[in-house]
């Protein structure tokens, strides 16, 4: 079990992904002075905006200056940068970016790179949002309104495999019967089937997924067919249902919507 800064610990369901970080033990180093190694890390920052992309860069270059930093700008770019670098360390993912809806990229990358520690990095900071994302698998939470000295520190905490996020989130609030058995279901799910249950989301017909995936449209409607097992419903279109409470919005309170 990982141990959380503010000494609360995750809830069972959670999927841990962060790993220890330990030089001595086969991590790559590279010299830093006579009496001084650093390790040798890899991250991936996933954000469409560009000029956050860059900030983040630094912020990161100004902390682990042994690093190799890719950036990618919508979420397609996103595994092909991981499957492409070898091992990454960490990835640090908006949630909200072309490709994506809702909490759907880091259940994906849970179920494709279970052992890729993912920490989201994003405007909202809905206290709701963040337990989600945390019982989602996500190895921290990290406001874009954070100082530059806190987001070093929070990924720092991370890569020593801790978990992280805004010490006034309460996370011993935990989540309902009907979350842990929504968060259970959908995390049973494959990579590809995540995508598909996103693509159904949008409205695609089999074909239209089949087009998109490069497979048949009997995978498809098996897939489909294994969707519907694993989440308990009987239609694609109870199936959707389920797809939308991992939309952010679903989780908080009337009035902040509305605002």
């Amino acid at each position: 079990m990982l141990q959380r800064t503010n000494r609360v610990m995750v809830p069972d369901l959670r999927v841990a992904g962060a790993r220890q970080k330990m030089p001595a033990a086969g991590r790559c180093t590279m010299d830093a002075g006579a009496d001084l190694k650093q390790p040798f890390y890899r991250f991936v920052i996933a954000d469409d905006h560009p000029l956050f992309r860059g900030a983040l860069r630094e912020a990161v270059a100004g902390s682990f200056g042994h690093a190799d930093i890719a950036e990618a700008g919508s979420f397609d770019e996103v595994s092909k940068l991981i499957d492409g670098h070898g091992e990454v360390d960490l990835v640090l993912l908006d949630l909200a970016m072309p490709g994506v809806r809702g909490l759907s990229g880091l259940l994906y990358l849970r179920a494709q790179y279970p052992d890729v520690p993912v920490v989201v990095v994003s405007g909202n900071q809905d206290p709701a949002v963040i337990r989600r994302c945390m019982e989602f698998g996500a190895s921290g939470f990290i406001p874009k309104t954070l100082s530059v000295e806190m987001i070093r520190e929070a990924i720092g905490k991370v890569l020593d495999g801790a978990v992280w996020c805004p010490p006034e989130v309460d996370l011993t609030l935990g989540a309902d019967s009907e979350t842990r058995q929504l968060v259970s279901r959908l995390a049973s799910l494959t990579p590809q089937q995540v995508r598909v249950l996103m693509m159904l989301s949008e409205g695609l017909l089999n074909k239209q997924i089949a087009y998109a995936l490069g497979v048949s449209e009997a995978t498809v409607k098996a897939h489909v067919s294994a969707i519907l097992q694993k989440l308990g419903v009987d239609s694609r279109t109870q199936a959707v249902i389920i797809a939308s409470k991992i939309e952010p919005e679903q989780w908080q309170p009337a009035a902040a919507v509305e605002n």
